[in-house]
């Protein structure tokens, strides 16, 4: 374990302000300082940075944390990797200590460059098998030997232990290759290579290093893919193929294809930002994810409707990004590297430079569905119509232009169109501003509790604020912590993480380690660390006072008859309650629910 007065001494050489700022545009604020968050997508800045106490919070989110925990997160680290990293920019020696995490994750990442180098072995073997998937590259897929060694393309023999016995005489354990996802335990006990007989193609992340595999048959037999499991090292979700090719380019146009044969097949045509997501869709991290290398998104998916499909879903989360997004339309192809094959780059480049905007794809597929010879099927289509060009994105000029569009397509006069048009956005604007008025009552900000609560529902929503706020108030200053540990009847608590959080704080003293998230994150689940975190941030500009104190520990002991009911409650079952209660009128469901 790495000391405590360490790791303290690594948050006090890295300014969260400062070292933030490297991954996320912020903006000052007075005290705090506020930016685009990182682990969602937003167009409004819901990122807060609070210089004073060394910490983030999240509002859109809930990510929350100290310097450590941000670059944890940002960088899918884990907790000592992250201290490392910081104590490498701060200048500090690392202290000599047994990190088991650090040191599984780097045996698997061994494990995967080994894997890689034995898959590019067979493919370059001197058998019939290593043959045929060397013509598969070359011949199937047009792949030349540059290309193959830029994506360290690779060849599974038909072997059920080949890979199994060359890592093992490399020193790795059999539960080592087990945790890796490459081999599998069989029902009589024994283990075996999961991929076979397939071309093999590594996942590599950002940083270069080999996280993952995908494998495809060389025919069209089933299961056409195999891939390799989440492990320590892959987080399908968070990892897009080729991005580690792709940023290298200068060109901040991307093109999202729908697997990693079309990124392969693109690269090789010249097409260097071309890159796919890993899993079955686009998810809003690999989303996130994106936005930092490119400015603008061209969706290329299969003409299929799977494809379609999947364009849709693709649209729908990439709405919520800064990034300008188009889709590619092409026909005579079923995926783009057919088309390349039959009409050249020339061609395809052409299509690029011409793709449709979300709006004009949507309402094209939307006119397909209609027969509008119909008055039925044209009513349909300029209702359907109406719903898309009221989405957030489409400018009023755009929907002009598409309301005299649909005037001339459906015969029903422009006026009449942009009459219904401005009426389904006046409903959705309704609509947008009682889901605004929802979201901030979600927010409920624990200060604002100034009058006594007599009803009982009411009674157990004050309590459990109560509860966080003590927190709030020994986190602003910890020579309070005597006093409130002196009067609090910890059975009056009736959330279970408010309880570890309290216990937590309790223990920091009784340890003499220094009351802040650096410490407190390190002793509590998510859970717990998020209302301490969420307490916290609501209550930057507040000093909480003794008097202050004294109100939430007498709202504690007014609920007590509240916790004897509560007391018998799984968490999942407080959870239930508290939810229920927040439904009735008058309750503040936000001021306990995170």
């Amino acid at each position: 374990m790495i000391p405590q007065e360490y790791i303290q001494e690594v948050v006090r050489r890295n300014d969260i302000e400062e070292v933030i700022g490297q991954y996320v545009q912020l903006r000052r604020r007075g005290r705090t300082a506020t930016g685009l968050c990182p682990f969602h997508n937003e167009k409004t800045p819901s990122f807060v940075v609070y210089p004073d106490t060394q910490s983030f919070y999240c509002f859109g989110c809930g990510a929350a944390g100290d310097v450590i925990n941000f670059v944890r997160k940002y960088n899918n680290l884990g907790y000592v990797e992250a201290v490392k990293q910081l104590a490498g920019r701060a200048g500090m020696p690392l202290p000599e200590e047994d990190d088991r995490e650090s040191r599984a994750r780097q045996r698997l990442l061994e494990i995967n460059r080994c894997a890689a180098r034995y898959f590019y072995e067979n493919l370059n073997a001197k058998t019939p098998e290593a043959a045929m998937a060397r013509r598969y590259w070359k011949e199937k897929r047009g792949l030349s030997d540059a290309a193959i060694r830029r994506f360290g393309l690779g060849y599974a023999p038909e072997d059920f232990g080949g890979l199994l016995h060359y890592l093992k005489r490399r020193g790795f354990s059999e539960e080592e290759l087990e945790t890796s996802g490459l081999v599998k335990r069989s029902a009589k006990g024994n283990l075996y290579d999961i991929f076979r007989h397939r071309v093999m193609v590594p996942i590599i992340d950002v940083r270069g290093a080999i996280i993952a595999f995908g494998g495809r048959v060389l025919d069209d037999s089933k299961p056409k893919y195999i891939n390799s499991p989440e492990t320590m090292v892959y987080h399908k979700s968070r990892t897009l193929f080729a991005l580690n090719i792709a940023k290298k380019s200068k060109n901040r146009r991307y093109i999202l294809c729908e697997g990693y044969m079309d990124v392969i097949s693109m690269h090789e045509a010249g097409f260097d930002t071309a890159v796919c997501a890993c899993g079955t869709a686009l998810t809003p991290e690999q989303a996130k994810l994106l936005s930092e290398y490119a400015d603008e998104v061209v969706l290329s998916y299969d003409s299929d409707e799977a494809g379609q499909k999947a364009t849709e879903r693709s649209l729908g989360i990439l709405g919520s990004t800064t990034l300008k997004v188009s889709v590619l339309s092409y026909q005579g192809a079923k995926d783009p590297d057919e088309f390349i094959k039959k009409y050249g780059r020339e061609r395809f480049e052409m299509l690029l430079n011409g793709t449709a905007n979300p709006t004009e794809f949507q309402l094209k597929k939307s006119k397909a569905k209609y027969d509008l010879r119909s008055d039925d099927g044209r009513l349909s289509y300029i209702r359907e119509a109406i719903e898309i060009l009221t989405e957030r994105g489409v400018s009023p000029t755009a929907r002009d232009v598409y309301a005299g569009r649909l005037a001339d397509e459906t015969g029903v006069s422009k006026q009449a169109i942009l009459s219904q048009l401005n009426g389904a956005l006046q409903a959705a604007a309704r609509r947008s501003y009682r889901k605004e008025q929802r979201d901030l009552s979600k927010e409920g900000i624990a200060s604002d509790i100034r009058v006594p609560y007599t009803s009982s529902g009411e009674s157990a929503l004050g309590a459990a604020n109560a509860a966080r706020q003590l927190a709030v108030a020994m986190l602003q200053d910890p020579e309070q912590v005597p006093y409130v540990r002196a009067r609090l009847d910890m059975s009056t608590v009736l959330v279970p993480e408010m309880q570890r959080a309290l216990e937590a704080i309790f223990r920091c003293v009784d340890e003499h380690l220094p009351l802040n998230q650096t410490s407190l994150q390190q002793m509590l689940d998510e859970a717990a660390f998020r209302q301490l975190a969420h307490g916290q941030a609501y209550n930057h500009d507040i000093r909480l006072q003794r008097q202050d104190i004294d109100m939430y520990l007498d709202r504690l002991q007014t609920a007590k008859p509240i916790s004897e009911q509560v007391k018998d409650m799984s968490d999942g079952q407080l959870e239930s309650y508290f939810a229920n209660l927040g439904k009735k009128k008058g309750a503040r469901p936000a001021e306990t629910d995170e």
